[in-house]
């Protein structure tokens, strides 16, 4: 028994490092990569390397890497508060994972209907994804979500999905759904169509640089009235940031944790509702029993 508890706890362990091994990774790797700049910059995603393709070549950003590392922490996350579940509760996790389960199984159901209940991990994937790569900034990490081109892609997957859940009506019935209520606005809801991919990837974008352009600009001005208010202190007194301590935590607060998050959850909002609501339950139903009437006339 001894034995097993030993292997099970060098296995937590285990996960636990690897959860935290990949931002440590990025970290040192900003730091050994990151050029001497003086004052506070606001940059994008800094490029790594760049790999030669058939095409052209591809630029391995830190938006990149930084988003591997979420993921590959996310991962053993799982694989940790996974491991010895069994059907008695015997660890105080597996309350924790069953709660995560069942909120989130009640929030597609709710929002997406029955149909949709198998769509609870792509869900939770896309808020812990979203979520955790806007607290990267927090460790001074490049947010994976202040790259449009991470978040379009994002994006333009939820737009498969639309497309998808549609044409389960017929190809017929979705071309037929850009002319209504009337034809003449076959172009706008044409437009509409692919607008929304654009809208979900510039809000949840745009949120996030923001909130990080704002911090740096409130940073780099309270340091400058700093100096200019007590930079005539004596000795090592004129280079304390007395003005930066305090306000920066709270935006910091406000625009990495809780804007962050709240981000992640309005993505994760509309990705069930464009979903769910370009699928048109009753004509689907009509379309499988005309199959079926079908197939039976045939035998």
């Amino acid at each position: 028994m001894k034995n097993i508890n030993s292997k099970f706890k060098l296995l937590d362990i285990f996960y636990i490092i690897m959860m935290i091994l990949p931002l440590v990774f990025c970290l040192v790797l900003k730091v050994l990569t990151q050029p001497l700049t003086e004052g506070i910059t606001v940059t994008g995603a800094r490029i790594y390397f760049i790999l030669d393709m058939p095409i052209q070549p591809m630029p391995v950003t830190e938006a990149q890497v930084n988003s591997l590392a979420v993921m590959i922490t996310l991962f053993f996350f799982c694989l940790y508060m996974t491991h010895g579940i069994e059907e008695r509760i015997k660890l105080k996790r597996q309350h924790f994972a069953e709660l995560i389960v069942e909120k989130v199984d009640k929030l597609v159901i709710e929002n997406m209907g029955e149909y949709f209940k198998g769509y609870s991990p792509f869900i939770i994937s896309i808020l812990a994804l979203s979520a955790l790569s806007s607290l990267l900034s927090l460790l001074g990490l490049f947010p994976p979500t202040s790259d449009i081109n991470v978040v379009a892609g994002w994006a333009v997957l939820v737009f498969i999905l639309i497309t998808y859940y549609k044409m389960k009506c017929g190809p017929l019935y979705y071309l037929k759904g850009f002319a209504e209520p009337i034809a003449l606005l076959a172009p706008i809801n044409f437009i509409s169509e692919f607008a929304t991919p654009i809208s979900m990837s510039f809000r949840h974008y745009g949120n996030i640089l923001s909130g990080t352009v704002i911090s740096t600009l409130v940073a780099a001005g309270l340091s400058g009235l700093t100096a200019l208010i007590f930079g005539n202190l004596p000795g090592f007194l004129g280079e304390i940031p007395f003005l930066r301590i305090g306000l920066p935590a709270v935006l910091s607060i406000y625009f990495d944790v809780f804007s962050g998050c709240l981000q992640a959850f309005i993505f994760a909002m509309l990705t069930m509702l464009n979903v769910s609501g370009g699928f048109d339950m009753d004509e689907y139903e009509k379309r499988k029993l005309k199959k079926l009437a079908k197939k039976q006339a045939k035998i």
